[in-house]
């Protein structure tokens, strides 16, 4: 399922609308680094692999930037422990 993700950077937040309404991850960036800090999927959004490529889709755009990611949203930090192939995307030093 391909989605479109559209980064809305004045209310910094990575967005997708999905059967009308709207998912988001809320971010800060500072410096080298984007803080995931909030995931919201609406509870109409019954589609269990949506979440799992909402994440992979903003990893992907975040990888695209060079810049490193910060994830502070537990639905974030579990992913990423369980997909390994996005660890390089932490800042050195940083283990999760």
């Amino acid at each position: 399922m391909a989605i479109l993700v559209t980064d809305n950077t004045f209310l910094r937040q990575f967005e997708v609308e999905i059967n009308g309404v709207l998912a988001k991850i809320e971010y800060s960036e500072q410096e080298r680094k984007i803080f995931l800090t909030k995931l919201i999927i609406p509870e109409s959004v019954t589609n269990k692999n949506f979440q799992e490529n909402f994440i992979k889709e903003v990893l992907s755009i975040i990888e695209d930037r060079n810049i490193y990611v910060m994830p502070t949203s537990p639905q974030i930090v579990s992913f990423i422990r369980k997909n390994k192939q996005y660890k390089h995307l932490l800042p050195i030093g940083v283990r999760i």
